[in-house]
C-alpha cells in the first residue's frame, strides 16, 4: 500500500501514477481566497473550517505570496474570515477554538507582513474593515478575556497569551501598532493579573503574561499628546468608530470614557490626548499574592539563566580547555570567558523594571525570602500538557519552579528576588562588549538606581537581621584567583551591591571606556551613602578596593595626573587619616601595644575628635532623582524594539499537536 507523506500542504503518494492531493484544509484556503464568497456554494463552510486542523505555513505563506492588488481583490472574504474567527471562540467545541486562536495568528502575521510600509489603519481595514473594527476588537478582546480567566483547558490560555503577544509585536516599533489602541481600551489587565495571582496557571503562563504586561506598559509610554494625521476617509471612520458619533467639526473636542480627549483642530488633523492604562493599573496594585506571582515569575526566569551560566562554567572549567589552559597559563581566559556567555533576557529584566520603578509595593517583593532556587529537589511534576517555552530563553525546569513555593528550611540557604536579580546582574555586566549584555548591564544599573532611592529599599538593604550569603560572579582575571563559595561571609544586602559597584569599577579600566555605566555605578554607591548618613548607619565594609585612587597618584603611570585630582578632593578623608594616625601609634607605643583592640582605637578617637579639622563640603549628601521620561526615553525606545523583535521571532504556534489536544479536551469535564 501506498504511503503518505504530508509536506506543505499536499498529501503525495509514493505512486507516480497519480496527482498529488491537497489537504481539505488547504483546499478550503484556496477558495478563501478567490474572489467569490465560500459560502456561497458551500453554507456549512465555516463551521467545518474550524473542525480542520490549521496549516499556518500555508496560510501565513498563501498570504505573503499575494501583491497589493489581489490582496484589495480578496479582503471581503478576509474580512469574513477574521470576523468568524472571533465567533469560534465563543464556541463550546475547544477544537473549534484552537483552529480560531491559530488562524488568527496567521492572519495578523501575513496581513501584517503584506503591509510593513503602510500605516496601522490600513491593516485595520484589511483585516476587519473600518466598519466592524471597533466591534470586532471588542468581541475579540472580551473572548480572549473569557478564556484567560476561566477554568478550563491550560492549552487554551497558552495560545491566547500567544495570539496577544502576536498582536502586540507584529510591528517591532510597538507605538507604531494602531490595533493595540483596541487592546488599550478594552483592558486584559485583570486576565492577566488573576494568571499571575493562581499558582498553577503562574506556573504554566507565567512567563508569557509577564512579558506582555510588560510590553503594554511602553505602548506610546512617552507621547502625552499623540498626533495622528491622515486623509480626511480615514479620520472620519476612525472617530466615527470611536462612537463620537459627530461630524468633523473645527476647533471642538471631545472626551471619551476612559478619559481619553480627542480634538479636531484642522480639517486635516487630529490631536489626542491618552493615558496608557496599562501603566496607571500597574502602578497602583497593592494585591499581596499578585505582587508575590509577579515576582516569583521574574525570579524563576532569572534564576535559569543563572542555572544555565554556572552549569556551562563549571563544564568548561572541567573539561579539555581547562586543562589546557592549565598548561599554557592564563593568556586565554578572556577568550574562555565568551564562550561561556548565556543569551541575556531583556524581556523579563524589563517586566522587573517597570514593577520596580512604577509600583512602590512592588519594592517589599524584593525582600521576600524562599528557599535557593536549584539547592531543594522535590519530585519532579509530570511534564504540562501545552509545551510553553519562554521566548528568548530555556523553560525553568520543574523542580526549580515548585521549589520557590515551598516552606522554608532552616538547613537550607535562603535567597529572595534582589539576590537573584544581583548575581545576574554581576553575570551580564563582566562582558559590555556586546550589545544585549550591554543593554541589560545598563538596565540593571537603572533597577538599581531606583532601588538605591527607595526609602524602604534602604530600610532592608542596611536590615543587619538580614544578612545573606551572596555569590557574585566574578569576572576571571589574572592577578587574582576566584573565591570559594563557602568562605562567603553572611552580611546585610547593601554590600552585595556595594560588592557589584566595585567590582564593575575595578575589572573595567578598558580603552573604551564605558563612561555611562561608572557614573551610574558611581551613582548608586553615592546614594547609598547619603541613606546612610541620613540615617547615621554605620556599614561594616571594607571600602580599600574602591578608594584605592591614593596607589596611582603616587606612581609614574598614565592615571597619576587625574588620581592625584580626585586624591585631593578627598582632602576630609586624608584629613582623618593624617589626623589619627600620629595618635593612634603614641598611644600604642606609650602603652606597649603592638596591636590595638577596635575599643582601644575607638577610645583614641574620641579624645582626639576635638581637634580635628575638616572641610565644610554642601551638597554632597544631595542627588537628582532618577527621571526616565527625559533622560532615557531613547534607551528604552531601542530596548522594546529589540525585545519585540526577539519574541516575535520566538513564538511558536505549531506546538501543540492534535493528539495532546484530543487527550487533553476528552478529559475536561
Amino acid at each position: 500500500m501506498a504511503q503518505v507523506e504530508k509536506r506543505g500542504g499536499l498529501l503525495r503518494k509514493s505512486s507516480a501514477s497519480k496527482k498529488p492531493l491537497k489537504e481539505k484544509v488547504v483546499l478550503m484556503y484556496d477558495e478563501i481566497f478567490m474572489t467569490e464568497d465560500p459560502s456561497k456554494c458551500s453554507p456549512r463552510f465555516w463551521e467545518e473550517l474550524f473542525l480542520m486542523k490549521v496549516n499556518l505555513e500555508y496560510l501565513e505563506g498563501k498570504l505573503e505570496s499575494l501583491d497589493g492588488e489581489e490582496l484589495m481583490k480578496i479582503k471581503d472574504n478576509i474580512n469574513c474570515l477574521f470576523q468568524h474567527c472571533i465567533q469560534a471562540l465563543g464556541e463550546e467545541h475547544p477544537i473549534r477554538v484552537v483552529n480560531a486562536l491559530q488562524t488568527l495568528c496567521a492572519l495578523i502575521r501575513g496581513v501584517h507582513q503584506k503591509n510593513k510600509s503602510t500605516s496601522g489603519f490600513d491593516i485595520i481595514n484589511m483585516l476587519m474593515g473600518f466598519d466592524k473594527a471597533e466591534l470586532c476588537m471588542k468581541n475579540l478582546m472580551e473572548s480572549l478575556d473569557s478564556l484567560l480567566c476561566a477554568e478550563g483547558s491550560e492549552s487554551l490560555k497558552s495560545l491566547c497569551l500567544k495570539l496577544l503577544l502576536c498582536l502586540v509585536t507584529v510591528t517591532d516599533n510597538i507605538s507604531q501598532n494602531t490595533i493595540l489602541e483596541y487592546v488599550m481600551i478594552n483592558s486584559i489587565f485583570e486576565a492577566i493579573l488573576q494568571i499571575l495571582s493562581h499558582p498553577p496557571s503562574r506556573r504554566e503562563h507565567g512567563y508569557d503574561a509577564v512579558v506582555l504586561l510588560a510590553l503594554l506598559v511602553n505602548y506610546r509610554k512617552y507621547e502625552e499628546m499623540i498626533q495622528l494625521l491622515y486623509e480626511f476617509k480615514y479620520m472620519t471612520i476612525y472617530a466615527a468608530q470611536l462612537r463620537l458619533g459627530l461630524e468633523k467639526p473645527k476647533n471642538s473636542s471631545s472626551a471619551l470614557s476612559d478619559g481619553t480627549i480627542i480634538k479636531f483642530q484642522c480639517p486635516d488633523q487630529i490631536v489626542v490626548w491618552s493615558v496608557n492604562p496599562y501603566i496607571v493599573k500597574l502602578s497602583i496594585v497593592d494585591d499581596e499574592a499578585t505582587l508575590n506571582g509577579m515576582g516569583l515569575v521574574i525570579a524563576q526566569a532569572l534564576s535559569e539563566y543563572n542555572r544555565q551560566y554556572k552549569d556551562k562554567e563549571e563544564e568548561h572549567q572541567s573539561g579539555f580547555f581547562s586543562a589546557l589552559t592549565n598548561m599554557v597559563g592564563s593568556m586565554f581566559i578572556a577568550d574562555a570567558h565568551e564562550k561561556i556567555s548565556v543569551q541575556t533576557n531583556e524581556a523579563i529584566l524589563l517586566a522587573l523594571y517597570e514593577a520596580v520603578h512604577l509600583n512602590r509595593n512592588f519594592i517589599t517583593v524584593l525582600a521576600q525570602s524562599h528557599p535557593e532556587m536549584g539547592l531543594v529537589t522535590t519530585p519532579v511534576s509530570p511534564a504540562p500538557t501545552t509545551p510553553v517555552t519562554p521566548l528568548g530563553t530555556t523553560p525553568p525546569s520543574s523542580d526549580v519552579i515548585s521549589s520557590v513555593e515551598l516552606p522554608l528550611d532552616a538547613d537550607v540557604q535562603t535567597s529572595n528576588l534582589l539576590i537573584t536579580f544581583l548575581k545576574y546582574s554581576s553575570i551580564v555586566m563582566q562582558d559590555t562588549k556586546d550589545e544585549h549584555r550591554l543593554h541589560s548591564g545598563k538596565l540593571c544599573l537603572i533597577i538599581l538606581t531606583c532601588i538605591a532611592e527607595d526609602q524602604y529599599a534602604n530600610a532592608f538593604l542596611h536590615d543587619d537581621n538580614m544578612n545573606f550569603r551572596v555569590n557574585l560572579h566574578r569576572m576571571p582575571m589574572r592577578h587574582r584567583k576566584k573565591a570559594a563559595d563557602k568562605n562567603l561571609p553572611c552580611r546585610p544586602l547593601v554590600c552585595a551591591v556595594l560588592d557589584l559597584m566595585v567590582e564593575f569599577i575595578v575589572t573595567h579600566m578598558m580603552k573604551e571606556f564605558p563612561m555611562d555605566l561608572y557614573i551610574r555605578c558611581i551613582q548608586v554607591v553615592h546614594k547609598l551613602l547619603c541613606y546612610q548618613k541620613k540615617c547615621r548607619v554605620r556599614l561594616h565594609y571594607t571600602w580599600r578596593e574602591l578608594w584605592s585612587v591614593l596607589r596611582l597618584s603616587t606612581n609614574a603611570g598614565q592615571w597619576k595626573e587625574a588620581a592625584s585630582k580626585v586624591t585631593h578632593a578627598l582632602v576630609n578623608i586624608r584629613a582623618i587619616i593624617n589626623h589619627f594616625n600620629p595618635k593612634i601609634e603614641s598611644y600604642a607605643a606609650v602603652n606597649h601595644i603592638s596591636q590595638l583592640s577596635e575599643e582601644q582605637v575607638l577610645e583614641v578617637v574620641r579624645a582626639n575628635y576635638d581637634t580635628l579639622t575638616l572641610k565644610l563640603q554642601d551638597g554632597l549628601d544631595q542627588y537628582e532623582r532618577y527621571s526616565e521620561q527625559h533622560k532615557e526615553a531613547a534607551f528604552f525606545k531601542e530596548l522594546v524594539r529589540s525585545i519585540s523583535t526577539n519574541v516575535r521571532r520566538n513564538l511558536a504556534f505549531h506546538t501543540l499537536s492534535q493528539e495532546v489536544l484530543l487527550k487533553e479536551f476528552s478529559t475536561i469535564s
